[in-house]
């Protein structure tokens, strides 16, 4: 069934393709489109926390929590943009049953009951909110996270102990040593896929490590359309660990991670802030082991909302992938 979106028909731009999940899917999300309206957002299905964890549960559905957090990132500039943005992010109150859901959460959840069919169903929200993009799963069934953590104790840090769960990771001391999904071959989302092949771009970051831009890497067709794909191949570092995320570690710590399990994935570049300058030799030399070249710029600010924590800043993350994307190649856009 074809929807038509109130927002802009014409795709115009490189075809990007960005993957990840939570806050930091969505700044990528709001740097890129200031760059390209041939936008598609590949979004983890892992979260079993809080209202997307309660609505997994009861209706044995996809969390739409992290779909809804791209969806608001696309939302247009207007009135109607900013209105329908604030609305899929806005939390009920209360003590009653409806406490914590977030709106968007219910309208997708709906949207998918109503449609019978995923995909159609955030195209249909997707068009209500006049997106600046399109919005898909990584894959078509709730995925699980485990994950093998050394320390997740305190009082045996030298053990090793499986932790499953998105949340329970997230909210675990000590180092992550290995990473695993169940199922262990999830079935993709097909739009997914013909994304990957066909996308000019490929974005990866920045989020939390763990448990937003390595497990799609996990899905294995999702893996092998990332590694075959002729787009540019771009990997967004984090600035620091996650807050609530004690086992993330430096921006080369990730890298490594990156080489150790997933080397057969290529990248072409590496963007870091120039905060990273004093990791430069090892991060270097890990990007010569993907065939990536590291690129330094300023990315960051300090966060406004009174934490002082440094964030990306969206037009800056906008001017340093602009580049890296246009890779030598004029657009019809430009």
């Amino acid at each position: 069934m074809a929807v038509n979106n109130r927002g802009p028909q014409q795709k115009i731009g490189p075809a990007v393709v960005a993957l990840g999940g939570g806050h930091g899917l969505s700044m990528s999300l709001r740097a890129l489109r200031n760059l390209t309206d041939n936008l598609t957002a590949i979004v983890g299905v892992s979260d079993n926390g809080g209202s997307s964890g309660r609505l997994r549960d009861e209706f044995d559905l996809i969390p739409p929590g992290d779909l809804r957090m791209a969806l608001a990132a696309l939302c247009g500039d207007d009135a109607w943009g900013r209105t329908w943005s604030r609305i899929m992010q806005h939390r009920y109150p209360g003590d009653g049953e409806l406490a914590g859901h977030a709106a968007g959460n219910l309208l997708i959840t709906a949207l998918w009951q109503e449609t019978a069919n995923t995909v159609e169903g955030l195209d249909w929200m997707a068009a209500l909110l006049g997106a600046h993009g399109r919005v898909l799963p990584v894959a078509n069934e709730p995925l699980s996270l485990v994950a093998q953590i050394e320390g997740a104790d305190p009082a045996h840090p030298d053990e090793v102990k499986e932790v499953v769960g998105q949340v329970q990771i997230e909210r675990s001391p000590g180092i992550v040593k290995s990473l695993d999904i169940v199922p262990a071959d999830p079935q993709p989302c097909p739009e997914a896929i013909a994304a990957l092949a066909v996308a000019d771009g490929i974005v990866l970051g920045p989020g939390s490590w763990y448990t937003s831009v390595l497990p799609h890497l996990l899905v294995p067709e999702i893996r092998t359309a990332i590694r075959e794909s002729t787009g540019v191949k771009i990997l967004v570092l984090n600035l620091d660990p996650q807050k609530g995320d004690e086992a993330e570690a430096k921006p080369h710590s990730n890298l490594e991670t990156w080489v150790e399990q997933f080397g057969d994935v290529p990248l072409d570049y590496v963007l870091v802030d120039t905060s990273s300058e004093s990791e430069r030799s090892e991060l270097e030399r890990l990007c010569s082991a993907l065939g990536a070249r590291l690129v330094t710029e300023k990315l960051a600010r300090i966060d406004q909302d009174g934490s002082r924590m440094r964030v990306h800043d969206p037009l800056l993350l906008a001017a340093g992938l602009r580049s890296l994307l246009i890779h030598g190649t004029i657009y019809p856009w430009q």
